[in-house]
């Protein structure tokens, strides 16, 4: 015999509901939420939490209570996936947008100590500025630039990624490769 459920999922709209069918069929979308979308419902069919969990291969009807739970707070949104565990997220979108203000500001030799940025330079320029961040790791930087299309090359200089300077007629010229969005993923 089954307990009684707490919190029963709430009646699916009918976009809701055309949502997690298209999400269930999906077959390049992540795993995760394929999984609880199914889930969802399976509850929404009538199976009880553990019925709906076993028939994804899952075991606890407690995990699917928690998701119909947040399902009825969030909506569809409640089946993305959200931080799983790890240190938390220190720099958000501000944060990261500053570094990358900072990155695009030409540096100033006599007050940056360079003529192009590095990691340990972009690293000093913000922890010292008034409006910067003071514990910011070369790592953080560099998982922002890449995130954000750039990359160090051998010549000791910064690419923004499918872009290159060639010489046309005696002077530079940017070139862009038109497939970089698909080569990057």
């Amino acid at each position: 015999m089954t307990r009684c459920q707490k919190e029963p999922l709430r009646t699916l709209s009918e976009d809701e509901k055309a949502e997690l069918e298209e999400l269930s069929r999906a077959r390049s979308a992540a795993v995760e939420p394929v999984v609880r979308a199914r889930m969802l419902l399976a509850v929404a069919e009538g199976k009880s939490y553990t019925e709906a969990a076993r028939s994804v291969g899952r075991r606890s009807g407690d995990a699917v209570s928690r998701l119909v739970r947040r399902f009825n707070r969030e909506g569809v949104a409640a089946v993305e996936p959200r931080h799983g565990g790890g240190p938390r997220v220190v720099y958000g979108e501000a944060e990261r947008e500053r570094i990358l203000r900072e990155f695009r500001r030409q540096p100033e030799r006599e007050q940056d100590g360079t003529a192009t940025w590095s990691l340990s330079t972009l690293q000093r320029a913000l922890r010292h500025a008034p409006d910067g961040l003071p514990h910011v790791s070369t790592q953080t930087i560099l998982k922002v630039l890449w995130d954000n299309g750039w990359s160090w090359q051998k010549d000791r200089t910064w690419c923004q990624t499918g872009q290159v300077q060639r010489k046309r007629g005696g002077e530079l010229v940017a070139v862009t490769d038109p497939d970089a969005e698909a080569k990057k993923g």
